[in-house]
């Protein structure tokens, strides 16, 4: 199952010293147990639970605080897939 959701997520490039890029109101979806199992571009096991996302160039191992407008939760996914594809307007899909 797939939702869209509007993200607000701050890029943290993980090197020797890292610090917040920014912040880019960004569209994202949301995929869950169907695709439990299934081999990630990086080649892990998608794991619906992983705090994981797909992004078409970030390198895999980037790391990303996502946040929800909302409610003003936000929690830390690391980049393991590419994606998404097909939809213009989305920048990230998550797990």
């Amino acid at each position: 199952m797939s939702a869209n959701l509007g993200i607000s997520a701050f890029l943290v490039f993980v090197a020797l010293s890292t610090s917040a890029n920014g912040a880019d109101r960004v569209a994202a979806s949301w995929y869950g147990d169907e695709l439990r199992g299934n081999r990630t571009a990086s080649g892990e096991k998608f794991n619906p639970d992983g705090l994981t996302a797909a992004h078409k160039t970030l390198p895999f191992g980037t790391c990303l605080v996502v946040g929800n407008p909302r409610n003003g939760k936000s929690v830390n996914v690391r980049v393991n897939d590419r994606g998404p594809f097909g939809h213009r307007r989305r920048i990230l899909d998550l797990s």
